[in-house]
């Protein structure tokens, strides 16, 4: 494999590419004034590149860096493939499906205000399918999705809007190849809405692939080359409750300051019905009038009414939790928030804090970023991780080599980490917040605060510098839709009468009792030695519908680093189960959904599966 990554050439992705691309130079982009043009050269196959503008050329290496997790391998035994070389396949639709014309379904388009001319554009199809809760094969309506004019994935649609997707295709936004090089877009909740705004002239628009689903793991792979230098993107999705929470999560992703809101009145909920309405100058209108993001810190009550009636429906609502019952009943984690965790150095704080992370990961798709200089060299950290996700301990004799390269891939898309050049909290968080933008993370973890630098001239007192980077997090918590977990070190250690240390608190930290006045959630993680387990203490939950203070009381498992409810004089049945088997298994099973017929599926012993609740929409 070709390493241009090593000399900042950055490849965009491109299944299709063999031989000659051009991408951004890395010696001149910043400084030229034409930020769209891509004026290097690249030769895939040979690793020769050249730049058009300012002459920089040469060859890049051939020997790609891989992640190595263990020793070398003895001679004669097999090495695991590097995350590089680990490539997903999908499923290849049948293009046949996309040659047919629309013509039994034209009259249903035109009710709905879209003509011939956009479907042949959008290359909208028919064809005669198998579909979930139909008996028999039936008319479709076909949405195919393109990447480089290479088909990938097809939406099928009945008119009476039952769906499904080629199983096992990749998931891309519908009408991608459109925005490759426009200055603005629009994005919509569905495909109705991308051929609506084409009707009305507006062919730079997509649709994310899979409803409105906050999860935007599929945006990962089109951030640099089809979004970065967009000057606006249009969010035009429906107002309902998960409309909102894909708008919100765009935002986050694309950041405030480009985005506009595209609205539709009150009696309409998408794009199309406001076509419908109001003809094509009601769509153009509504794109006209989308509202910008007004400097930060002025807000009105319209600004936040969505939430404020979502709150006022559906009351306040607990966060995420662990699935550990005795700590659930204590704390759940919400976006937005600054949690403080503490204990006395070598109790397992790190290790607690992964299992937060791993379990928030799991159970809800939480990516994590990790400013952990204290967790080098990053093999020893990865290491863990692998652990606590396959349940096994990280050697060749109990993990086998398929685990192990799950595990890698399974890491490389959830767990990121952050090695800056500085430990300045302006370079960490300007790292996060890239992350935030390419990779859709929701959660930080600053693990120890004493190993951030300061950022000023040392003329403040510690109490001052404290309380200022305790603001500085929250308000970056805030800003970016993120959990923030800072571990620090106490420094007041007190004995007992016995010569015991007690477990500290939030205000033992040292420096200032800000750690505990601003933190939103405290955690103490204390060992007792004596009686074999680790005692976590909720010092503060912020507000009350996310938890309460109290003890929750662990055992430690050291083979895969994993916490079980402790059980005074019982050994404790450890839990080694796979994460990622089960997560694998759930995929599989949302897979064959979409594949076979409804009523053939209940007829199937999967139906019978524990947690299986029926086929989504």
């Amino acid at each position: 494999m070709i390493d241009f990554e090593s000399l900042g050439i950055h490849i965009p992705y491109n299944p299709t590419a063999d031989g000659n691309i051009k991408t951004f130079c890395p010696k001149c982009h910043s400084k030229r004034h034409d930020r769209h043009d891509r004026s290097l050269s690249v030769n895939l196959r040979t690793g020769l590149f050249n730049c058009h503008y300012c002459g920089y050329k040469g060859s890049a290496d051939s020997s790609a860096p891989t992640l190595k997790l263990t020793k070398a391998a003895t001679i004669g035994s097999p090495r695991p493939a590097s995350v590089k070389a680990i490539e997903k396949t999908y499923t290849q639709p049948s293009s046949t499906n996309c040659l047919k014309p629309v013509s039994a379904t034209l009259g249903w388009f035109a009710s709905r205000g879209i003509s011939l001319n956009t479907l042949k554009t959008l290359r909208v199809s028919e064809s005669i399918e198998r579909m979930p809760r139909k008996a028999t094969p039936v008319p479709t309506v076909n949405f195919n999705y393109f990447l480089a004019d290479r088909l990938v994935n097809i939406k099928f649609r009945t008119p009476d809007k039952s769906f499904k997707m080629t199983p096992g295709a990749r998931l891309i936004p519908f009408n991608i190849d459109a925005i490759r090089n426009t200055a603005d877009c629009i994005i919509t909740e569905g495909e109705m809405d991308a051929l609506t705004f084409a009707e009305c002239g507006r062919i730079d628009v997509i649709s994310v692939p899979a409803g409105a689903n906050s999860n935007l793991e599929w945006l990962d792979d089109f951030i640099e080359e089809y979004f970065d230098l967009k000057n606006q993107i249009y969010i035009a999705v429906d107002t309902d409750e998960k409309g909102i929470r894909l708008r919100e999560e765009l935002v986050r992703r694309f950041g405030a300051e480009r985005c506009r809101i595209v609205e539709f009145g009150q009696d309409c909920k998408d794009a199309n019905e406001l076509l419908m309405k109001e003809g094509k100058e009601g769509v153009i209108r509504a794109l006209e009038q989308a509202s910008e993001f007004r400097p930060e810190g002025v807000v009105r009550l319209a600004d936040v009414e969505d939430s404020l009636d979502a709150l006022f429906h559906d009351g306040l609502q607990r966060g995420a939790i662990t699935g550990h019952e005795n700590l659930d009943r204590l704390i759940s984690f919400e976006t937005k928030r600054l949690c403080i965790v503490t204990g006395i150095p070598g109790n397992g704080k790190s290790e607690f804090i992964d299992e937060i992370a791993v379990r928030l990961n799991t159970r809800y798709g939480w990516k994590f970023a990790y400013f952990s200089p204290e967790n080098f060299p990053l093999c020893y950290h990865v290491s863990k991780l692998t652990s606590k996700l396959t349940g096994k301990q990280f050697d060749r004799k109990t993990l086998s080599l398929g685990e192990y390269e799950e595990a890698k891939r399974y890491i490389n898309r959830n767990f990121f980490f952050i090695n800056p050049e500085n430990y300045r909290i302006g370079t960490i968080l300007k790292k996060a917040e890239y992350l935030v933008k390419r990779n859709g993370i929701k959660a930080l973890v600053i693990d120890p605060y004493n190993r951030i630098e300061p950022e000023d001239d040392g003329s403040r007192s510690e109490t001052l510098q404290i309380s200022s980077l305790l603001d500085r997090l929250t308000k970056f918590a805030q800003n970016h839709d993120l959990l923030v977990i800072l571990m620090a070190h106490p420094t007041k250690l007190h004995k007992n009468k016995d010569g015991i240390i007690d477990p500290p608190s939030l205000y033992d930290i040292s420096g200032s009792a800000h750690f505990f006045n601003k933190a939103d959630y405290g955690i103490v993680v204390h060992r007792n030695r004596q009686l074999r387990n680790v005692q976590i203490k909720i010092e503060k939950v912020k507000f009350r519908h996310l938890g309460e203070v109290g003890k929750a009381v662990f055992s430690y498992n050291p083979v895969n680093g994993r916490y079980q409810v402790w059980q005074p004089d019982n050994t404790p049945d450890w839990d080694d189960s796979n994460y990622l088997a089960s997560i694998r298994k759930d995929k599989e099973l949302q897979s064959v959904s979409q594949s076979v017929l409804f009523k053939d599926f209940l007829a199937s012993p999967l139906s019978r599966l524990p947690g299986f609740t029926g086929l989504p929409d």
